[in-house]
């Protein structure tokens, strides 16, 4: 089993590119990406594609206008783990030796759906109810709130926090920094969710390009090495949930750290799925970067900022990066790979050896998430 590098990465800004379809949102991210890796896209073997809206053939869409079509392309559908899973899949298809290197693309156009809130599967029956992902946050959020006496201004911090980061992101949707009172007296969504608390949709693009370790030693390259990828389900269940512990993140997570021989105390920087704000509060749990109740205090210690113990969501996050959906798990991969390579700029981590990525998926009832995606990058 060969051991597995990235050598190329790229994505676009993300953001409301109306005017773009989504072979043209996406074909210069892999024009970028191949170039990025110092290869010909002729040594390309294969191309997983990871989408959740945007319809049919998204990978062939994307590679027909670069004639990158003639080799085996994949696309995967698994909500916001769509990027994560085309990842995986090429990554355990390198390692086992069928290919030396498959390039991996994650992308949406949100824009196309007329804006709003995501829809859901109509025959759920949580969805039939009426419950969206802005209210089953919100609940979380209250119930985060009540158990460990956190304020909303100190939860509004976690905003704060990723528009300081994605001021710093050139390819961010939002690029402006907020006051914990300009959060508090935003646009009301959610109680107690106001627009910042909550990601915003858009369109993008990411991919890289992953290649085996024979390969990279042969072409020179410049490798961040894969010391895992893991994709695990929710499980069903009835009755009482906690929504205060991400069942999916808990599970899924030490099943990385014990493939990856890596903990979290060895994590140097991650992306996570901030796609609410109070998420991010309960992965710094589920991920084991602080006990259960200690989230608030490891943010406001300034542990997961830049220049803190373990940054978190530099990029901005989805909160300010954006999130389009199918995008998101190859734009944390690539974010990751440039903070390895010390090329992220004004936000980057010093001395980032080790990175972790962590993206959800869906709401199904009876599920606490529908996929969990994790990722741990080493030099």
């Amino acid at each position: 089993m060969s051991r597995v590098a990235i050598i190329g990465a790229a994505m676009c800004r993300f953001g409301k590119h109306t005017k773009t379809s989504v072979q043209d949102l996406g074909w210069p991210v892999v024009m970028d990406a191949v170039r990025d890796s110092g290869i010909e896209h002729s040594a390309i073997q294969a191309a997983y594609c990871g989408s959740a809206f945007s319809g049919r053939l998204v990978g062939q869409r994307v590679l027909r206008p670069l004639g990158m079509l003639g080799i085996p392309v994949v696309n995967c559908e698994n909500a916001c783990s769509s990027g994560g899973s085309a990842f995986l899949e090429a990554f355990h298809a390198v390692k086992a030796g069928r290919y030396d290197v498959a390039l991996v693309i994650g992308i949406d156009k949100l824009t196309a759906l007329g804006g709003g809130v995501l829809p859901g599967q109509a025959e759920d029956w949580e969805v039939a109810v009426g419950l969206s992902m802005p209210a089953l946050y919100a609940m979380r959020a209250r119930r985060y709130m009540h158990d460990h006496d956190v304020s909303l201004a100190q939860l509004s911090e976690v905003a704060v926090k990723a528009h300081r980061h994605g001021a710093r992101n050139p390819l961010a949707q939002f690029q402006n920094e907020l006051t914990v009172e300009d959060v508090m007296k935003a646009k009301p969504i959610a109680d107690p969710f106001t627009l910042p608390h909550c990601c915003p949709t858009g369109d993008g693009a990411g991919a890289v390009v992953l290649a085996s370790e024979s390969f990279v030693r042969k072409q020179g390259a410049n490798p961040v090495w894969i010391a895992t990828s893991h994709l695990t389900s929710g499980r069903y269940m009835t009755g009482f949930r906690d929504m205060s512990s991400p069942e999916i993140t808990v599970r899924g997570a030490k099943e990385t750290y014990d493939e990856a021989g890596i903990g979290p105390d060895e994590i140097d920087v991650a992306e996570v799925h901030d796609a609410f704000s109070i998420a991010e509060l309960l992965y710094y749990e589920a991920l084991g970067f602080c006990e259960r109740g200690e989230a608030i205090g490891l943010l406001q210690s300034g542990a997961t900022s830049v220049g803190g113990r373990i940054p978190v969501n530099p990029s901005g996050g989805l909160l300010c990066k954006g999130h389009p959906v199918g995008a998101t798990g190859i734009a944390q991969v690539v974010e990751i790979v440039w903070q390895l390579r010390g090329q992220a700029g004004a936000r980057q981590v010093e001395a980032a050896k080790v990175g972790l990525t962590h993206c959800t998926g869906g709401g199904i009832a009876g599920l606490d998430h529908a996929a969990c995606s994790i990722n741990i990058l080493t030099l």
